[in-house]
């Protein structure tokens, strides 16, 4: 699976006063699209943290807006992994509106693996590695 897709709908609420998604939703919309992909390979955040004892973290995120969305467009949000580190995954991230496919923003998303009881970085284990296709 080297790109993975997920569906957004904007709520009310996600707007601002001129009627826009409010910028900082965005990267929620991101946030949302990788805890999907790490679901679609087999793992919950709270079971890992539970299990494996570790947490993912946003390290670095850099974002370019260049449309924006509005009450009630459909989206589809991508990812992929650009890079990946002993104990970090960056990811390509893009928000699209449907059904026109018109670019609203994409980003570089880096998330680092943090051992949760000492909040220091840590290596991905290997069984969430297996899953993740070799970047090219």
């Amino acid at each position: 699976m080297r790109e993975f897709l997920w569906p957004v709908r904007v709520y009310y609420e996600d707007t601002d006063s001129g009627g826009v998604v409010y910028y900082a939703n965005y990267l929620r919309f991101m946030e949302r699209a990788r805890t999907e992909w790490l679901r679609s390979l087999g793992f919950e955040q709270d079971r890992l943290l539970e299990k494996e004892g570790i947490i993912f973290a946003v390290r670095r995120v850099v974002v370019d807006y260049k449309n924006p969305a509005r009450f009630n467009d459909a989206l589809q949000v991508s990812s992929r992994i650009k890079a990946r580190g002993r104990a970090s995954l960056t990811f390509q991230q893009e928000i699209t509106k449907q059904p026109d496919g018109q670019l609203l923003c994409d980003g570089e998303v880096q998330i680092a693996c943090i051992e949760a009881a000492r909040f220091r970085p840590c290596p991905i284990p290997e069984s969430i590695l297996m899953g993740i296709p070799d970047v090219v």
